[in-house]
């Protein structure tokens, strides 16, 4: 049995707003992970108050084959904690990723 495994990253979205996206990723046997994976953003052109968006949450995963094509599925879900006075309360993510191996 191979034990628990964390992957940590952290990358800026270049261009346009400043993003931060760490992510955490606990893998189990069988293709199970969990993950928590926020997307905090930022405004400079807002009010120092409704400047941050910063969710908290996280979610669970699946890798799976499809005959011979691996699939990465996800369902996550984040409450934000700081947000501006219009932003949405929660953020929802679903995901389905085919994966082509060479």
């Amino acid at each position: 049995m191979r034990p628990p495994r964390w992957d940590r990253r952290f990358h800026d979205g270049g261009s346009g707003p400043p993003l931060a996206s760490p992510t955490l990723l606990l893998h189990f046997p069988g293709g199970l992970y969990l993950t928590t994976a926020p997307i905090v953003t930022a405004d400079w052109k807002a009010e120092s108050s409704q400047r941050w968006t910063v969710p908290l949450g996280g979610g669970i995963g699946k890798i799976f084959h499809l005959g011979k094509l691996p699939v990465n599925t996800q369902l996550s879900a984040y409450y934000n904690v700081v947000k501006p006075d219009n932003g949405a309360n929660w953020q929802i993510r679903v995901q389905a990723q085919f994966m082509f191996p060479k």
